[in-house]
This record gives C-alpha cells, structure tokens and sequence, in this order.
C-alpha cells in the first residue's frame, strides 16, 4: 500500500513539473530591440532570476549584438566592432535567452499577442518589452537623398564614412551636439577638412551655457574644426552627390560629404500602427511602472515618453530596465523623473553639466570662473540663502565633477566660501564636508549602474575589496560610462583609512609593493636590471604596468642610458623619438632656454632641408623636426651633435625644457637675467627621468611672459630676488602653480628644486604629474612646504646629494648611440635589411611635407 502512494506522490511531482515546462513554454517575454538598454534589460532579468518564469526572446535589427554606442567613435582610433560588443552572442545562449539578430519585429497583434518579424516568424507574447531606441533624425532638406549624405548612428553608417571620407578632402556635419562633435573628430581624425554646422547660435544648447558653448567652442577651433552657428540648410547641391551646402542667409559652402548628426528620433512606429499611444512629437508614452497603453506592454529607453521627456543617456535607460525587470519579478519599483547631468570628453575636452545648469527659472546667485587662455569655464548656481548648490557649467576641467554633483544632490550645505567649489580650497586643507565620506550612503555614485555610495563602502568593508576592480566586480559601479571611477577609488581609500586598514597601493600584481617601497628596495640593493628585480623581489613574468615603471625608476636612481634597459617605457624610449603618424619620428634638440645662435639656426636649416624634416616652433620654445625615418636618425643626431646640440629628451619621462623670457638683457620691465638662469636650470636637470615629464620656465618679473605658474616648477624675479612655484600644470587637466618659496636667491632656489625634484620622484606614482602628486599628498602645500624649505624630515641633504649625482653622472643618449656601434644597429626599419619602410608616405603642406592620412 505504502509503495502505491509512494509511486502516486511521485507522478503528481513529475506531472507537476512537466506542467510548469509546458506553462512556461506559453508564458513568453519577448524584447523588441537589442542596444545598449534591450542589453540590460536581458541582464537585469537574468539578476533578478525572471528567465525562470518566462522564456525570453529577443529581436535585434542588426547583425551583431548590442554595442556601447557611448564609445562609438573609439571606432575611427582602433577599436573594433568585437571590441565594442556587451557581450557575444554565446552569452546570450549562456544564460537560457534566444537572441534573432537581422531580424526586426515588424508586427505587433495585440489581439493575438504576438509579434511577427521581418522574416516571417510568429512569436506569442504573455509580456512585451519594447526597447527600439531611437534613429537618426534627418532633416527634410532637398537633396539630403544624394550620394554623400550619411548618418552617423551605427557601426554600418561609420564603416559608409571611413569608406566615402577616403575619396573626399572636405566634410561636413550637421548638428553641432554631442553626438555631432564626435562624428566631427572622427572627420578630422579621417584626414579631412572639418566643418560643424549647427542650427542654434552655440554648440551644445542642451548642456552649456551661452558663455561655456564659447570657451568650447574656441577649444574646438584650435584644432583646426570650423564651426558655422546660425546657420539653417536650405539645400544640399550636386549632380547626384554632394557638391555644396546652401544657406538661409545666401551663404554656401562647397563640401565632399555631409555626416548627419542632427538629434535623435524615437523609434515609435511599431507601437503607433498597433495603436498603442504615441506624444505629440513622437515616443511612446508610458507611466511609473513603464507601462504603455498596453499594461502587458512596457518602453524603455529612447523609445519611451515618460512625463513629456524622452531621456537621450544611457544612465536614465538601463534605470528603466532595472524598474520593468523589477515589475516582472513582483517588485513594486517605479521610475521617477531622472536628473540628467552629465560629463562628457568631446575632442579631448571635458564638458559637464549637472543639476539646473542655466536656473532662468529660479532665483539664485552665480561664481563663475573663466580663463579664455587654458581654455577653462566653471559656473556654480547656488541658492539665494547661499546654502545650497543648484546646478552648473564646466568646460576644459571638469575634475571635480562628482563632487558637485553629490553636493547638488545631496542638498549638502556648502561652506562659507562657495567659490572654494571651483578656485579649490585655500590654505592647503580642505573644506568642511568636502571628503566623499561625508557623503549620505543613499548619494548615487554610479548612476549607469544605480549604485549609492552605501552599496559601495558595504562591499568594500564586507567583502575584503582592495582595489577598483574588485568594486566594479562586485557593485558593477564603473562599468557604464566610467565617469565615477575616480570617486570609487576615492571611497575606496577613504574606506579602507576609516576601518583601521593600512591602504597600500601596490605596483601591480607581480610586485607586492608600492612604487615607493620597490624604489627604496632598488636603492638599498643596487639592482640595475628589471629581470633580476623580479626574481627576487616579484613573481610571474610581469606586465605592462610594471615593466615601464621600474625602467622609469632605474633612471631617476643610477641615470644610466636608457637604452639599457630591456624594459624601457615606450617606442618613444626604444628609438630615442617621438613616433608620429605615418611611423616616421620627429627630432627636438635642446635648446636652453629657448637661446640659440644664428650658426645654431642656419644647422637645423640645412640639416632639416637635407633630410626633408618639417619644422615647427613649439610652445615650449624648441625646434621640432618632423618626418625623420628611423633609419635616418643617428645621421641626424650625429650632425647636431657636431654643431654642439644634444637631446632634447622631448621623447621621455623627463624635463622637457626650461622656457623663459628675455628678462633684463633686453626687456625694460626685466628685474633680473632670467634666460642665463633659465640655462643654468636647463644645464642642471636635463635628462633627469621622473614618474611624468617634467616642464619649468623663468619669468624676469611678474608679467609672466615665460608663464611660469603653468608649470611643474617655474620661477618669477621679484624686487628681491627669485619667487619659487610648483606642482602647477597645463596641458589637458590644467592647475595653478603654488608658491613655494618667496624672494629667495639663485643658490637657494636651486637648493630647493633639488630637494622639490627628488622628493616627487621618491613618492609619486607612476605617471602622476607633480599637479596630480600633489594633490594626492597628505598634509597638501603646507607639508610639502614643511619638507622641502623646512627640512621637517632631515631628508634636504640626502636629496641634493642625489639630485648632484644625477647632474654629475648625465650623458647625451644620442651621443651614445651615435658613437656605439652595437646600439646604432637598433635603428633599422627591418631586422634582416638596411632598406627604409616603403610604405612610408608624404603629401605636400605649405612648401613643407606632412604624412598621408591613413586610408588615403
């Protein structure tokens, strides 16, 4: 009897479960579209366990799968469309999900709930999701139809432009927003002529103000992009293709090839022929649980129209996949109206916007900061009261994004000198409440992921995490945008300071040591050799990471050639040059203080105009050589050298060059000789390797016509003597020099540079410039003050010893290759040949030579 109910209890489970299968067979969630959203939509179903109900479907309209449309233009530098990938398509398979590429949806019957799609298949639907996202929006101008008129949205209209740009020497693009600025640098990454037209009188009218749209702007024009503002098409002229651009205002302009990058159009027309409602202006309309019309029916992304906004970020959409995901696993999530600030690189510049940038609808009060010169914007809204940030402007800086996005947020209260937001605080200590820890955990650190800063510091503290990557792992914080990853790992250190744990930021994983400590165990040991570095104080084979860093170390403590070294940091390193487009190298002698003699001068000129270099002054006051095979380079360097030049060390870790003035020798307001100091500082430091380059100049008084605050260490002549700055920085993230030392003589000074130089090389980072050290420092100016002019530490002695023995022991690296046999035969295009590269190529430029574009 017992064994009948046992053989009855049995078929009810196995008739149970059977059941479930066939149900869940019918119980079909199908996703109509496969970018970035339809992505995350299957990732957040696949975390929330959701592919245990239903059986999920997914029609992709392209080829390939979803792919980071937000890095599309890293496409034109190298990437490749498997690089760009979310994921394969095998992962698809992986996790129970059938993926239909190619294959569009076409069809939605809401009657039989089913979609069809442009291959004839049938699908039932018990859920539908549609994440069709958006298209190009092309403007209704005559003649857009000709050859030559392309779009710039997927990998397919980006492969249509590297093909027509390689028969075309003009371009031109419509739609001077982000995603048109890009499609700009990518025309003049293609080697073409290029030309912004936008509608509206500035770039970018969503994000920047009238006065941050100018900067930017500038900065744009500076690389040889010319931007046209004002400006409505009337027609695109050409028989058959694209000839010329016409103008409201009678104006033309004649181009090969017009990109289109005008906006974005939701992609509704599915949703609209099933009768599903649709806005005014397009996008489906949905409400808080991302419903349409339809309540089995659900929009996301750039598709959907919630409250009258159709949100253009990839943050705000993969929200929208969390809250559907969330509705189909039970949950009771809903979607809210999403802030949509945002910090972008456009062209090598930094652009960011947050909270209310323009407030014309709010009382409030504004800082602005401006320097037309760097190319640097900021404007903070804060509150009337003064209490509270409300939104604001950042152009050519924008390092401290996050933070003033928390603190708009986070309605924290700002400090009683709000100008401190973007001038930096002063007195070398921080503001109150400015740290990250002082940040609520519910404060959004991660918005493409929906992390909190509480997420954060939990899986740090509870899972043991010691680095970034192990945050991104465990939170998936970082792996959107990437634009939160200095404040994780700022949270992270600050994190590991709070629980008691010594923070050790080791070199990487073959060497369990910080920079410092592997440079104090080179000291004290002697080692000269990577390889026997590793064997006894590493393991594996090493990397990338540390190879370089070591190599960089071994020079700023033995000053031996560079050459040497098996690890050496760069091609740049292994050939002495800078490698420039085209594989050709350029050659920059040295030249003190920008001082240099008429016979100096007629010798670049003859030996530039018997090799056929391109010349061009640098802002550093050097002569740069362009176009040098790297055959060809030791015949160069041996006939500079001749003439007294020696290298430049443009090509490396190093000091760069010493800029200066004319300074009392000619000009009325010199107070003192700053280009003979000027060459002595050159003299001193030249070739001294370093974590970054180094760059200094000398002011011969306080117009600054060397810029000398503008570098890693400049100096100022005063009434009564020399001003000594550091830590300041151009180039892309540019920082004010600090004083260090005030009316202090030439011997001094010089004391104190020695002591400066090789304090940063004993304690930086790799690839950290004296700015970014700095700011990194504990204890800020005011400590670094303390060592350097205080000698706080008992170090001043030991460090100008070394800093003497790096001048003492200098040698040029040209010269030694010119004069080493055995390294000179390193300098061959083929290891088996003397015959130049072949495929090197040049066209002509200005009665000078440059490279062919590549494709050309």
């Amino acid at each position: 009897m017992y064994f009948f109910l046992y053989i009855f209890d049995l078929s009810e489970l196995l008739l149970a479960t059977l059941l479930n299968k066939f149900m869940k067979k019918l119980n079909n969630l199908v996703i109509v579209g496969n970018g970035m959203v339809g992505y995350k939509m299957c990732e957040k179903l696949i975390e929330k366990k959701v592919q245990e109900e239903y059986n999920i479907i997914v029609f992709g309209g392209e080829s390939r799968p979803a792919y980071d449309r937000v890095h599309l233009s890293e496409y034109f530098s190298g990437k490749s469309a498997e690089d760009l990938l979310m994921a394969p398509a095998d992962w698809y398979n992986e996790n129970g999900i059938t993926l239909y590429l190619n294959d569009p949806v076409v069809k939605i019957d809401r009657e039989k709930k089913e979609v069809i799609s442009f291959k004839g298949m049938s699908v039932s639907y018990s859920k539908l999701v549609l994440a069709t996202g958006s298209s190009c929006f092309i403007p209704s101008i005559p003649g857009i139809e000709k050859e030559g008129v392309i779009a710039y949205r997927t990998i397919e209209d980006l492969d249509d432009i590297k093909s027509y740009a390689a028969k075309s020497k003009k371009g031109v693009v419509i739609g001077g927003g982000l995603l048109g600025l890009e499609a700009a640098k990518a025309l003049m990454d293609l080697g073409l002529e290029t030309h912004v037209v936008e509608f509206a009188p500035r770039l970018m009218p969503r994000q920047l103000d009238e006065m941050g749209a100018i900067i930017l702007k500038e900065k744009i024009e500076s690389l040889n992009i010319i931007i046209h503002l004002n400006k409505n098409t009337q027609s695109i002229d050409g028989e058959g293709k694209v000839a010329k651009m016409v103008f409201a205002d009678g104006s033309e302009l004649e181009t090969d090839m017009i990109v289109v990058s005008a906006g974005i159009k939701p992609r509704d027309e599915l949703a609209r022929e099933s009768g599903l409602e649709v806005g005014p202006r397009g996008g489906i309309v949905v409400n808080d649980l991302l419903q349409t019309s339809d309540p089995d029916i659900y929009s996301i992304g750039e598709s959907a129209l919630y409250k009258g906004m159709i949100y253009g970020l990839v943050a705000p959409g993969y929200e929208m996949a969390d809250v559907v995901a969330n509705s189909l696993a039970g949950g009771s999530k809903t979607f809210a109206p999403y802030d949509m600030s945002t910090k972008l690189k456009l062209i090598g510049v930094d652009v960011a916007s947050f909270g209310d940038p323009f407030c014309t609808e709010q009382e409030h009060q504004h800082i602005v900061f401006e320097d037309r010169t760097k190319g640097i914007y900021k404007r903070v809204n804060i509150s009337t009261c003064g209490n509270y940030l409300l939104g604001g402007v950042l152009v050519g800086d924008a390092k401290d994004y996050n933070m003033l996005l928390q603190t708009y947020k986070n309605s924290i209260i700002l400090p009683p000198t709000p100008e401190d937001l973007i001038l930096g605080p002063r007195g070398g200590s921080e503001s109150a409440g400015s740290g990250v820890l002082s940040l609520p955990d519910a404060a959004l650190i991660c918005s493409c992921e929906n992390v909190t800063k509480g997420d954060i510091c939990s899986a740090v503290t509870y899972n043991n995490l010691e680095d970034v990557a192990g945050i991104k792992k465990c939170t998936k914080a970082g792996t959107g945008c990437g634009g939160c990853v200095p404040m994780l790992n700022d949270l992270l250190t600050a994190t590991l300071k709070a629980s008691g744990k010594e923070v050790n930021k080791v070199l990487c994983e073959h060497f369990g040591y910080s920079r410092q400590e592997v440079l104090a165990i080179i000291k004290s040991t002697g080692i000269k050799t990577y390889d026997e570095l590793l064997m006894k104080y590493g393991n594996g084979d090493g990397c990338e990471v540390c190879k370089p860093a070591v190599a960089s170390m071994f020079a700023s403590t033995w000053n031996e050639m560079i050459l040497k070294q098996d690890t050496i940091q760069d091609t740049n390193d292994r050939y002495l040059a800078n490698i420039q487009k085209g594989g050709t190298y350029s050659v920059v002698p040295r030249i003190p203080g920008g001082e240099i003699t008429p016979e100096k001068l007629i010798a670049i000129g003859v030996i530039a105009k018997k090799y056929d270099l391109y010349c061009k002054i640098t802002g550093g006051q050097r002569i740069d050589l362009f176009g040098a095979r790297v055959d060809e380079l030791p015949l160069i360097w041996e006939e500079l050298i001749e003439v007294g030049f020696e290298s430049g060390h443009a090509y490396g870790k190093s000091l760069r060059t010493v800029k200066s003035c004319v300074g009392s020798t000619w000009c009325r307001f010199g107070l003192h000789d700053s280009v003979t100091f000027a060459i002595e500082i050159e003299e001193r430091y030249k070739g001294l390797r370093a974590p970054h380059k180094l760059k200094s100049a000398v002011s011969g008084c306080v117009r600054e016509c060397a810029e000398a605050q503008g570098k890693d260490f400049g100096i100022i002549a005063t009434d009564k003597g020399w001003n000594l700055y550091v830590c300041g920085n151009g180039g892309a993230k540019p920082q004010h020099a600090k004083l260090l030392a005030s009316d202090i003589d030439k011997e001094t000074c010089i004391k104190y540079i020695d002591r400066f130089l090789m304090f940063y090389i004993r304690t930086a980072e790799p690839l950290n410039r004296t700015s970014t050290w700095l700011n990194k420092l504990d204890g800020g100016m005011e400590f670094l003050k303390d060592v350097i002019v205080n000698d706080s530490l008992g170090l001043g002695e030991q460090l100008e010893k070394e800093m003497q023995y790096m001048v003492d022991t200098y040698k040029c690296e040209w010269k030694d290759v010119v004069e080493d046999p055995l390294k000179r035969k390193r300098f061959t295009h083929f290891v088996n040949s003397s015959i130049a590269d072949p495929t090197i190529k040049f066209q002509a430029m200005r009665d000078q030579k440059k490279p062919v574009e590549w494709g050309a």
